[in-house]
Formats: C-alpha cells, sequence, structure tokens
C-alpha cells in the first residue's frame, strides 16, 4: 500500500495505530518517523458533531424538491448527495458501486440487470425501503408526460419489476453501462405514494441528513438522520446559494461559511496564503461551452458553425481567465481521462483566417450573432463571453455580448434562446454522457442537434460488447459531434475550491464538484 494511502486511512480512522505502523515500517520508513506521522493524522482523525456550511455558486429561487427539475450542484447537492441516495453511485476511480442496491448483476448479454437491495433501510419517517418504492421513483422520470433531464437514458428500459429482494430492469438492447446510469443525481429513491407515484414533494428520503428547512435559492438547513445505514459525521448541516465568487469568498473568509466552491481563480493565491483554509483543485468530466441551436439561422449552416469554433482563443480565455488551469476544448464533450475519448482531427484552435474562408463558404462576408450569458453558468461567463467576441471580430464576426440576469438563468435563457453559455458535470462513461447531452431525443439536448447517424451509433454502441468495436463506434460518433454539433466547447477545468481547516475530508470524487455532491455525508470536523 502506497504511503500517502496508509496516512489517509489513518486520518479518517480506519488504521489502528499498530496497522499503521507496519505499513509505514513495510513501505521503509523509520519507526520514529512513523509514530510522529500517526500523531499527525490521529489529530486530523474524524470526529463526531458540530455545522457544516457549504456556500454554493448555484441555486435559484425557482428549484424545487422534484429531482426531475435539478440543473445544477445546488440541488444535486441537496436532493440527491445530502438527502437522499441512488441504487448506484461511482467512486474516487470513477468505478460504479452498490449504494442503496447491495449488489447488482446483468444477464442476457447486459439486456437484463437484477438489483438487489440493501436489507432494513429505513426513509427519514422510519418506513422501511421496498422495490415499490425504487419503481415508483424510477418511473417518476419515465413516460409521456415526463420532462425529466434523464428522460431519454430511461427510454431503454421496457419494464421495471419486483422479483423477491431484486428489482429487475428489463432493456431494450444490451448494455454494460447501465449501472452507471441509475448512480445519477436525478434519481433518488423516494417514497411510493399509494397511488404508485412518487413522494417528492416531502423531501423525505434515505440520505445522510434530513430536511429541516428549505429556502429555494438562498438556504437548505438539515439534520443528521440517526438512522442512516452508512458513516457520517456532522450533527447539522447549510447548504448556501451564493451566487457572486466574491461574497462566496468573503463568506469563507469571514468564517461564515466552511466550504465553497467555484473559487475565483483571480482570488486563488490569497486563498493559498490564509493560514486557515485549504484548496482544493480536482480534475473531472465537467466542462464550459458556447452551445448554438443548429435549428435557427445561422446556426442551421454547418459551415457558420464550424466558422465560430475556429473563432474562438480557448487557451486565450483559460490563461487570462483561470489562471491558466485548464485544458482547452476541441468540440468533443468527453473528457480525455474517460474510456473511449478520442481527440477528433482536425483539432479546432483559433484561425480567424480559417474561420472567414468558412463563412465565405457559406456565402457570408461578416456575421453579426448575439451570446446570451451570465456568470450563473459557470464562473467568468461574462468575461469569457468577451474574449471570444475580441477574437471572433479578428474573423469578421460580431458577437453582441447580451448579460442576463442569474437569477432563472437555466430557466429563462438556457434552452430559450439560440447562443448561449452553458456548463455540463459530464459523467463517468460515453454513453451516459452522450446520450444524456445530445441524443436526438433528449430534453437536454443544448444544440438541438438531431443527427440519424449519430443516434444510430448510440444505439449501436450500448449494446456491443466487443471492446474494440465499442471503441471505434464511440470513435466515430465523437467524431460526428465535432464535425456537424452546435457545441464549443471552450475548456475543461478543473474543480478548484476551498474550506476551512476546521473540516477536512479524504480522497475526493473527481467525476462532479463538490466531492461528488456528496460532501456533507463524506467530509467531517477535526
Amino acid at each position: 500500500m502506497k504511503l500517502d494511502k496508509v496516512i489517509q486511512l489513518a486520518a479518517q480512522g480506519r488504521l489502528s495505530r499498530r496497522e499503521f505502523m507496519q505499513a509505514c515500517m513495510a513501505a521503509g520508513l523509520p519507526a520514529a518517523s512513523a509514530g510522529t506521522l500517526f500523531s499527525s493524522a490521529a489529530q486530523a482523525a474524524p470526529k463526531k458533531g458540530g455545522n457544516f456550511r457549504i456556500a454554493l455558486g448555484h441555486g435559484s429561487s425557482t428549484d424545487t424538491l422534484d429531482p426531475a427539475t435539478y440543473l445544477d450542484y445546488y440541488m444535486g447537492t441537496v436532493g440527491w448527495g445530502t438527502l437522499g441516495n441512488g441504487l448506484t453511485v461511482f467512486d474516487e476511480k470513477g468505478n460504479v458501486q452498490p449504494d442503496l442496491a447491495e449488489s447488482f448483476e446483468g444477464s442476457d448479454k447486459a439486456a437484463k440487470w437484477a438489483f438487489k437491495l440493501r436489507k432494513g433501510v429505513e426513509f427519514h419517517d422510519g418506513r422501511t425501503v421496498s422495490a415499490e418504492d425504487v419503481i415508483a421513483s424510477i418511473r417518476h422520470h419515465m413516460g409521456e408526460g415526463s420532462k425529466s433531464p434523464v428522460k431519454a437514458l430511461l427510454e431503454q428500459v421496457t419494464d421495471i419489476k419486483a422479483d423477491g429482494e431484486q428489482i429487475v430492469f428489463q432493456l431494450r438492447a444490451g448494455n454494460a453501462d447501465f449501472p452507471y446510469i441509475l448512480s445519477d443525481y436525478h434519481l433518488p429513491i423516494m417514497p411510493a405514494k399509494p397511488d404508485g407515484s412518487a413522494d417528492w414533494e416531502s423531501g423525505i428520503r434515505t440520505g445522510a441528513y434530513q430536511l429541516v428547512e428549505y429556502q429555494p435559492g438562498v438556504r437548505t438547513a438539515l439534520k443528521r438522520n440517526p438512522n442512516y445505514f452508512g458513516e457520517t459525521w456532522f450533527d447539522t448541516v447549510e447548504v448556501l446559494s451564493i451566487k457572486d465568487p466574491t461574497a462566496r469568498t468573503n463568506a469563507l473568509t469571514s468564517g461564515e461559511a466552511d466550504y465553497i466552491d467555484r473559487v475565483d481563480l483571480k482570488t486563488l493565491q490569497f486563498l493559498q496564503s490564509d493560514p486557515n483554509i485549504e484548496v482544493d483543485q480536482v480534475s473531472g468530466y465537467g466542462h464550459y461551452t458556447f452551445p448554438m441551436n443548429v435549428t435557427v439561422a445561422p446556426f442551421d449552416n454547418p459551415d457558420v458553425r464550424n466558422a465560430m469554433k475556429y473563432a474562438i482563443n480557448r487557451q486565450e480565455i483559460i490563461d487570462k481567465l483561470f489562471g491558466g488551469i485548464g485544458t482547452p476544448g476541441n468540440d468533443n464533450p468527453i473528457a480525455a481521462s474517460i474510456k473511449y475519448a478520442v481527440d477528433p482531427q482536425p483539432v479546432h484552435t483559433y484561425d480567424p483566417e480559417m474561420a472567414r474562408s468558412l463563412l465565405k463558404k457559406a456565402g457570408l462576408e461578416s456575421l453579426k450573432v448575439d451570446l446570451s450569458v451570465s456568470d450563473a453558468a459557470f464562473a467568468e461567463a461574462v468575461d469569457a463571453a468577451l474574449l471570444f467576441q475580441a477574437s471572433a471580430a479578428k474573423a469578421g464576426i460580431e458577437i453582441n455580448v447580451v448579460r442576463e440576469s442569474s437569477d432563472g438563468y437555466w430557466d429563462n435563457v438556457w434552452l430559450k434562446k439560440p447562443f448561449v453559455a452553458s456548463f455540463w458535470h459530464g459523467r463517468p462513461t460515453v454513453d451516459w454522457f452522450l446520450t444524456y447531452a445530445y441524443a436526438a431525443d433528449s430534453n437536454q439536448n443544448e444544440i438541438f442537434w438531431k443527427n440519424p447517424r449519430f443516434n444510430e451509433l448510440l444505439e449501436a454502441g450500448r449494446s456491443e460488447l466487443d471492446e474494440a468495436k465499442r471503441a471505434a463506434i464511440y470513435a466515430e460518433a465523437q467524431q460526428l459531434l465535432h464535425d456537424d454539433g452546435g457545441q464549443i466547447v471552450i475548456a475543461f477545468p478543473k474543480f478548484v475550491s476551498a474550506h476551512s481547516k476546521r473540516v477536512s475530508h479524504g480522497e475526493l470524487i473527481p467525476g462532479w464538484d463538490v466531492d461528488g455532491m456528496k460532501i456533507a455525508q463524506r467530509w467531517w470536523s477535526t
């Protein structure tokens, strides 16, 4: 075992002094040094109790507890990561693990999946979780009337039924990645009502904390669930919505918050110099975008779309706004760390002459478009749009930057206006994310792109069990999106957060920010 892992386990209280000493000496560390290390680690060991104040840069007055409406990290953290659990969850390595399920197993060439529920798990009101609750919770996102973001993901499910202690999902075709789908933050398990529908209104779920007070777009107060089936540490948790980055930073430095996400990178050195604050940087699957609605002129012309992709200086945006932290996008939304990811060619680097030539190919000498943005989309989105405006001008493209209100941005601007700023959490598998965000029938398809070949590839890749063939299918799908889609992927940033040293954590979940949205359950007082 590596020494850093040994220290981490000791800090989490998972190794005795004897076990720690043996592991350190096996790694070649002298006994005296090992003893000193153990004392330091023990001081940072998890302690029960206290109040944890989490300040997030998302949240809106239009938020609800209905998981079919969750759009950002605020409600994902509150409604799924703190109040609830899914059947599965993905871990620090991006691997899917059982959560409310005790185990799961596929059969019939991955077209049938059986999930065995943990025994004795209770909802916050003391009711025991049953297969009927699981079925109601999943069906909440299915059917003609559903507007859930995961509706398209679940259209592969043809039947769900209880079979003894198991819940059995029958799929239209095989899907080796199906257990990952059920770890989506829109899929917490909720109590079933007598009519078979899911009770989302009460906020009663299975998570580590139960609801005390909920003020949409302002604050959520929670208290420890004494009957939680897993491990948790704090007595109470507050999740605050503070969208302004300066106010969020001030909340941390003044002691009004213990954790902030989306650190303003202009203040990064200031926070790193504070002896009472620790900064974390984690690479994930998330990415910043400027999506174009391909059904609306001029973006209905693929040459115009590609001209826009060559007219943005992504590296300049990363250097000037993100402190050089992040990787430039290449209009493929799949992070390089994900299995089957490719880097499509040609790479869309800043090339104003190429952009001009593509405009001429589209029959245009110049172009004028509106770009609707708010820092609610991502930190520095407005300034990123202004840099895009300047770089595009050299290609004969005039971008009018429209500054939109942060409150209600995801309801009133995103998916409503043809050219906007956006942010995606990303997902740990190619099929999960491409289906969720770009399938023709997905209500999250922010570019409104319906490419028949692309959708054929999604279907084929999902059920293909041959690794080489599956890799080739997903490579073609990513290339199509790069070449023909309306997505400008600006950058894959790192998740940069900061916290008071009065709280601590183990290895962070990299896929989603806020420690995989499970921060309230996974962190502790020092």
